[in-house]
């Protein structure tokens, strides 16, 4: 079983003295992971709970790996007519008080050009970049390519 990893962006980050208030420092991240991928020639995901624990909303407008050259929040679903779809999310905002789910089959972060393959065992460094400038670098298991959640 993969253990939750709990990360917190302090509040009055120094390198960004007018964000304060903003909401990302408010932001806990709980319970990252990814699939092994099958070599290079097809994106990776990562999934993790996002929890806004500070009184003002809070946005996530991007993201970085090194894993990856196209890092981007993807939203999976299903059209009208029964079809799959999936595109750019653009940016999510958290309320105060509430968690946003990047999971299967919803919200994700699709790791397009992938630099090397994700290998069951290993974790990748991934950063969350919010719009009031903080950032938050996750640090993602990767498992089985059939896991279906943090658990497996």
């Amino acid at each position: 079983m993969i253990r939750s990893f709990r990360f917190t962006v302090l509040a009055g980050l120094l390198a960004f003295p007018m964000a304060a208030g903003a909401g990302s420092d408010g932001i806990v991240v709980d319970a990252p992971w990814s699939r092994a991928s099958i070599g290079t020639s097809r994106p990776g995901v990562a999934y993790m709970a996002l929890t806004n624990t500070g009184d003002s909303a809070a946005t996530l407008t991007g993201l970085k790996a090194k894993i990856s050259g196209m890092p981007e929040l993807h939203r999976s679903g299903t059209n009208a007519d029964g079809v799959s779809t999936m595109e750019p999310a653009g940016d999510i905002t958290i309320p105060p008080g509430e968690t946003v789910s990047l999971e299967p089959g919803g919200l994700h972060a699709m790791l397009m050009r992938l630099t090397a393959p994700l290998e069951e065992g290993q974790t990748f460094p991934l950063t969350l970049v919010f719009e009031d400038g903080a950032e938050i670098e996750v640090e993602v298991p990767i498992l089985a390519p059939t896991a279906r959640g943090p658990a497996e």
